[in-house]
């Protein structure tokens, strides 16, 4: 296992037992590409979120479960509710992520774009497998980062 940067993806289930599943690799590229794929809706032009705008808008890809996501580290009890309205249905998130690692695989203009994240694609089917093994599991996910 890698030991996690000073920023991390975490990602947790309802399973009533803990997913034997984990990055095999820094998962800090996915926080980037999440947080700017949603920074894309503010006009950032980071290439993250001009690769978010591609997936989105040119190839229809659904980025919106890979959106759900929250800092893992809360202040308030407001925070801590809305932690709780982070759980989402794994089967979605599953598809999401792979398609979008497919696409960056496949899609010269998202290699360009992503080109200083080599490994996104693989973190991206990691998560997937994750996210299979919660909905395997009847189970929720939920995606929180630190930084």
């Amino acid at each position: 296992m890698t030991e996690p940067g000073a920023t991390a993806l975490i990602v947790e289930t309802t399973a009533e037992e803990e997913c034997p599943l984990e990055f095999f690799g820094d998962s800090a590229d996915v926080v980037y590409f999440i947080s700017f794929a949603h920074s894309d809706r503010y006009g950032s032009r980071h290439p993250l979120s001009q690769a978010a705008g591609v997936l989105k808008r040119q190839l229809q890809i659904n980025l919106s479960p890979l959106l759900t996501f929250a800092d893992a580290r809360t202040e308030s009890r407001d925070e801590e509710r809305a932690l709780e309205t982070m759980w989402q249905d794994p089967s979605p998130l599953a598809e999401s992520a792979r398609l979008v690692a497919a696409a960056i695989e496949w899609t010269p203009r998202l290699r360009e774009l992503t080109v200083d994240f080599p490994e996104l694609p693989e973190r991206l089917r990691e998560l997937a497998g994750m996210a299979d093994w919660a909905a395997e599991h009847g189970a929720k996910i939920r995606l929180t980062y630190v930084i």
